[in-house]
């Protein structure tokens, strides 16, 4: 069940990350890099869009087995789904970018 509060509050800590960092592109890469699973959250209709940036797998395999597993996980914020599709794909190993 995700928490869409502590979505926001992870949000928050990596947009104070980001903002203090004097190469912004690295310390996405290095935010992105050192979770399991990252989140991009949004606006939408709904209230808060979600879309996987990082770590679909870990989530489906957990879905599937519908346990519990342990991993690390935050969130991004960006201005719409467009934005965390972006993120996604600059964010995704060139490897995997050209096996897809």
């Amino acid at each position: 069940m995700l928490d869409f509060d502590e979505l926001r509050e992870l949000a928050a800590d990596v947009r104070v990350f980001v903002d203090l960092a004097e190469d912004k592109a690295e310390a996405l890469r290095t935010i992105i890099a050192a979770y399991d699973v990252v989140l991009a959250i949004f606006p939408s209709h709904e209230g808060m869009g979600l879309h996987v940036v990082k770590g679909g797998e870990i989530l489906h395999k957990i879905a599937k087995s519908q346990t519990n597993a342990m991993y690390s996980h935050t969130a991004i914020a960006v201005p719409d789904l467009e934005h965390a599709e972006v993120l996604k794909y600059l964010t995704t190993p060139v490897e995997q970018r050209i096996a897809a």
